[in-house]
């Protein structure tokens, strides 16, 4: 490498061809002059500070690449870890679900601002979380303007960023580890939580291998256990059906005409096992509602609810194909003549928006988690006692569709045709409601007893 200890440097300029603000940084090395130009006059200061210094090293600077040579190995150790985040991120977004794009941004939250270099000047971890949410992580189309302390955040991001290669080191992917387990406040997260953002982690560096960006997985050369998350049902949660026909009644009651448009929505809930964001999307044609008898639902979309930078139309609510099923798949799922008469009853009270759906508020809109599940909240007040009202019983709208799976498990429906009524498949079915299944410790206790004699 031929290189040389000849080194000048001049104040940093603005560049007055550009239209947008942008700053020029000049150096000579020997005979040949460089420049090199930024989006921010931070940015140019921290790269005439890192030249300066190195002078003062009295480091030799590369003749061809005009660089010192502590520069010169950070520029070959390739991207660093919030360059990877985001081009990670924009190869997902195209194939991921509203849901997932969140899921995936909430990890890198925690992620990004831990795993940086110890850099003076570093911004609020709020202000440094509010520029990856709102602006390094959407697409060009989706962001907005940048404001000032954003725009610093950005910069010190950018610069302060570890050079992906260091999560080989232990003391990195520790550090990466720590991180996904608390929450901002700094209080330890939910088991669950964890391992969420853990999968995002681990499908990263996964990323990253086949990139050939690192030459093996991190998170497989340490020692870390994760916490257990129970990934059962609780018990406590699952209400019987008189207590569901008193809830159903008391939602009734709630509000001019918010809660009289949700109780067929929580009632397919509980009687057709549908997730909320199935009951979103269901429509009259895909109803078969008989006079007398059971009546058959025909699932075939989905309209979960996610913040709307995340979803492809801008609006709360996407359209999406059935959880765990194929693009185009359905699901049946037969309705008991109570469901029937209730779904009736409701398209003859409120009729149907012009697509057929069923449940949108009094002006078209779909329903938010947060509306409905103030709704629940009050018909819960409305029914149950107080020391019901401060325990798990039906504390989500969610819990509906657990009873649902609950009673048909009980009443000795096969497992098979639970699992696909329910959109399960029959392992985790038996995995999440083996609490909720009633009635195997007497039969098992009663064998054991009879053992015990022989």
């Amino acid at each position: 490498m031929n290189v040389s200890y000849d080194v000048r440097i001049w104040d940093i300029r603005r560049n007055a061809s550009s239209k947008t603000p942008s700053y020029v940084v000049r150096w000579k090395v020997g005979a040949k002059e460089r420049s090199k130009t930024f989006r921010t006059k931070a940015l140019a200061e921290n790269f005439v500070s890192d030249l300066r210094q190195a002078t003062r090293k009295g480091e030799a600077f590369d003749l061809a690449t005009g660089l010192p040579s502590s520069m010169t190995k950070a520029a070959d150790a390739g991207p660093t870890f919030f360059d990877f985040a985001r081009s990670y991120m924009a190869a997902r977004w195209v194939h991921s679900a509203a849901r997932t794009r969140e899921t995936m941004t909430y990890a890198l939250l925690s992620l990004v601002p831990a795993l940086v270099k110890d850099l003076p000047g570093r911004p609020d971890d709020e202000d440094l979380r509010a520029v990856l949410r709102e602006y390094a992580f959407l697409p060009d189309w989706r962001r907005g303007e940048l404001r000032p302390a954003h725009k610093a955040a950005l910069s010190w991001l950018e610069v302060a960023s570890l050079p992906l290669v260091d999560l080989l080191e232990p003391a990195a992917i520790h550090s990466a580890l720590d991180a996904i387990a608390l929450r901002f406040d700094g209080e330890p997260a939910a088991a669950n939580t964890v391992r969420r953002k853990r999968a995002v982690l681990h499908h990263m560096m996964e990323s990253a291998v086949e990139l050939k960006m690192l030459s093996a997985n991190p998170l497989h050369a340490v020692k870390w256990k994760p916490p257990k998350a129970t990934g059962t049902v609780d018990p406590r949660t699952v209400v019987n059906p008189d207590q569901v026909r008193e809830l159903l009644d008391a939602v009734k009651h709630v509000g001019w005409t918010r809660g009289p448009r949700m109780v067929a929505m929580f009632a397919c809930m509980y009687y057709a096992a549908l997730r909320p964001e199935e009951a979103s999307g269901l429509c009259r044609q895909n109803c078969d509602l008989p006079a007398q008898g059971w009546g058959l639902i025909t699932l075939e979309k989905a309209r979960p609810q996610a913040n709307k930078r995340w979803t492809n139309t801008g609006e709360t609510h996407d359209e999406r194909g059935l959880k765990h099923r194929a693009k185009d798949d359905t699901r049946e799922v037969p309705i008991p003549p109570v469901l029937v008469a209730v779904l009736r009853e409701h398209i003859e009270k409120h009729g149907v928006e012009r697509d057929g759906r069923l449940f949108r508020t009094s002006k078209g809109r779909p329903f938010s988690s947060s509306a409905y599940s103030a709704v629940w909240q009050e018909a819960r007040r409305l029914v149950f006692t107080v020391e019901q009202i401060t325990s798990p019983l039906a504390a989500r709208p969610y819990d509906l569709r657990h009873a649902a799976v609950s009673l048909w498990l009980n009443a000795g429906v096969p497992p098979t045709e639970v699992a696909q009524r329910a959109g399960h498949g029959v392992d985790v079915l038996l995995r999440v409601y083996a609490k909720c299944i009633e009635g195997q410790r007497a039969h098992v206790n009663g064998q054991i007893t009879k053992a015990l004699e022989t």
